[in-house]
């Protein structure tokens, strides 16, 4: 996948700059709707460089709930699915391989815990990385500031559509606006479909 190189964005600042802390990677998970039976049908997640990595995952055959809601969100039909999803085991081979040792910061550790768990069990795999809430990472005057700081982040970037990657590449410069640091970011990458 090509990449551009790194790019200083701005940020706002919430409070004290702490640049000493690098930025963590982050993941998003979408997924077929809410609930019982739901499964994860695209994952992405941005490096602390600012590489985002994005793709499909093509639903197991007894993966069968469908949250048309949830379609409506992020805009990824099962047609496409079908067509441009990688198999579990090939998506959870790619988070391994890139993701091995690391702790990775997620928005909603409920739902993306229990998503990349059917992902994982269906590849017949474990993960090698460790999965946080971000929210881990805020002080009490960050939290205070993290709402506005997404829509901020969600608006500068102008985004059009509800996707994993660029959903997490708004986490992870939210993070940064509310630490008052800047952060390396890349032209989001083309998402998959």
């Amino acid at each position: 996948m090509p990449r551009a190189g790194p790019i200083l964005a701005p940020a706002a600042t919430a409070g004290p700059a702490v640049n000493a802390v690098p930025l963590p990677c982050v993941i998003d998970v979408e997924a077929s709707g809410f609930g019982r039976g739901s499964y994860p049908i695209e994952v992405g997640f941005v490096l602390p460089d600012g590489e985002s990595v994005c793709t499909l995952v093509q639903p197991a055959p007894h993966w069968q709930h469908w949250d048309g809601a949830a379609e409506h969100l992020h805009g990824i039909t099962r047609d496409v699915l079908a067509r441009h999803g990688k198999p579990p085991r090939e998506v959870a081979e790619l988070l391994n391989s890139r993701l091995r040792g690391a702790t990775i910061y997620c928005d909603s550790w409920a739902h993306d815990y229990a998503w990349l768990a059917i992902l994982f069990d269906e590849a017949g795999l474990t993960p090698s990385f460790k999965l946080r809430h971000l929210h881990e990472l805020l002080d009490d005057q960050a939290a205070a500031h993290w709402d506005g700081a997404c829509a901020e982040v969600r608006n500068s970037l102008q985004l059009q559509r509800h996707r994993a990657s660029t959903d997490a590449r708004v986490l992870q410069l939210a993070l940064a606006r509310v630490r008052g640091q800047a952060a390396p970011t890349v032209p989001p990458s083309p998402e998959a479909a």
